[in-house]
């Protein structure tokens, strides 16, 4: 979804992540990856300023949102990175926030299921080890923004990507969260689970008010976790 509650954070800058998204897909949309090419999405994208168009949007800063030029623009590398994860690309550079800044309100994949991006310092990058080409295809609708993946040869396997061991904790006054993102491989040609892999462990500070809910779900902790 391309506009979502998000807190109390100004919706003038949701707007202006929409404008910073098309920038995105008008450099990405179509890109070729062949085998043993590395995608970065740092240098085709480049720095996001305000004379290439970019505008004030929602950004991360030390796990605080604040306004900035060419904030928003990790939704497209959250696409690309849950795509990837769907794929036998190998996602060779990622980075993802350690801190849950917003509610749940409107998410439909798992928390830390992301990509953080920050110009000529934090990059995303897929390498292709394979031995077909990939496209990039990536659009707007009035609500969403989309992303396809493609190949020239029919692959092997699909992929279920999911959620183990979701839970809150409470430290004092401090609540964090926790989970896995697990990845199911099944063989196309005979229905069979080929593996299970675990593709991260995740644990982060809940920096919103945590619903009733949260709260009475919480495991206590006796020493509190790390943000960055």
């Amino acid at each position: 979804m391309l506009i979502r509650k998000l807190g109390s954070v100004d919706l003038r800058l949701q707007y202006n992540k929409v404008a910073n998204l098309r920038l995105v897909v008008a450099a990405l949309d179509g890109v070729l990856l062949h085998p043993g090419e590395t995608f970065s999405f740092c240098r085709l994208v480049g720095r996001p300023t305000r004379r290439r168009g970019f505008r004030e949007g929602i950004e991360l800063s030390f796990g605080v949102p604040r306004p900035g030029i060419g904030g928003g623009i990790c939704q497209s590398t959250n696409l690309l990175y849950w795509l990837a994860l769907h794929s036998e690309l190998t996602v060779s550079e990622r980075h993802h926030h350690t801190c849950d800044p917003f509610p749940d309100e409107g998410r439909v994949l798992p928390w830390s299921s992301g990509a953080a991006v920050f110009y000529n310092y934090l990059d995303f990058q897929l390498t292709n080890h394979t031995e077909d080409i990939f496209q990039i295809r990536l659009w707007l609708t009035e609500t969403h923004l989309v992303g396809e993946l493609r190949t020239d040869r029919s692959p092997q396997f699909r992929y279920h990507v999911y959620e183990r061991n979701h839970r809150f904790f409470v430290d004092g006054a401090d609540y964090f969260r926790s989970n896995e993102i697990w990845r199911r491989a099944v063989d196309r040609s005979t229905g069979l689970t080929e593996r299970h892999e675990l593709i991260s462990s995740n644990y982060g500070r809940v920096l919103y008010e945590p619903s009733s809910e949260i709260k009475q779900a919480a495991i206590t902790l006796s020493k509190p976790g790390s943000c960055n």
